[in-house]
């Protein structure tokens, strides 16, 4: 019985970050991250000011939050649509970049804060780093089973093509912000298929 009451708070306090973690995500995705306030984003989730501190020291915090939260929906969908198939790694990828078009916003973010974060001292830099080594340990073994198949361009290494895919994600992602005319699934597709061995297409 003491197990079922300890349930009521803990739900209900990851219910109301669940609340503040969207309404950030809106804020930072409408206003940016430098002009986002933690009292619009606490009005957002229709809590005060302090009550929104009861769970993020600042703002700070709240965007590694955001952030982490943003990966783990990704990191889980990659765990089950990658196979390390060729095909599922390259759907996979075209449908994370479908959604992100359907958020500019979000996406404009993302890249902006990438190149902030750059710096030493800004306060994402530590979780960059990280995300983008475990991205690259993610598609390193997406790409590892292809190398050993000889599916994978002869003299191109599994980490070689992991940097070359984030950077080609990345890349075109700032393409289509700038041109939205830019075919973001055929772009992959077409990069996927020159990283794969000839006789593999």
């Amino acid at each position: 019985m003491g197990q079922a009451k300890s349930r009521g708070p803990y739900a209900k306090t990851a219910a109301r970050q669940a609340e503040i973690l969207r309404a950030a995500r809106d804020s930072f995705a409408e206003r940016g991250y430098a002009a986002a306030s933690l009292r619009d984003i606490a009005e957002r989730a229709g809590i005060t000011h302090a009550g929104l501190l009861h769970h993020f020291r600042n703002k700070e915090e709240l965007l590694a939050a955001v952030l982490a939260q943003r990966d783990a929906e990704e990191w889980q969908e990659g765990r089950t649509e990658v196979d390390r198939q060729a095909e599922s790694l390259g759907r996979y990828l075209v449908n994370v970049l479908l959604r992100h078009q359907k958020s500019p916003e979000l996406m404009r973010l993302w890249l902006e804060l990438t190149a902030a974060s750059s710096r030493p001292d800004h306060p994402a830099h530590d979780y960059f780093v990280d995300r983008y080594e475990r991205s690259r340990v993610h598609l390193t073994h997406a790409t590892q089973e292809q190398s050993v198949r000889g599916e994978l361009r002869e003299g191109l290494s599994p980490k070689q093509a992991a940097v070359l895919l984030q950077a080609v994600l990345n890349g075109l992602q700032m393409q289509w912000l700038l041109d939205p005319r830019i075919d973001l699934a055929d772009a992959v597709n077409a990069f996927l298929e020159l990283i794969h061995a000839p006789g593999d297409r």
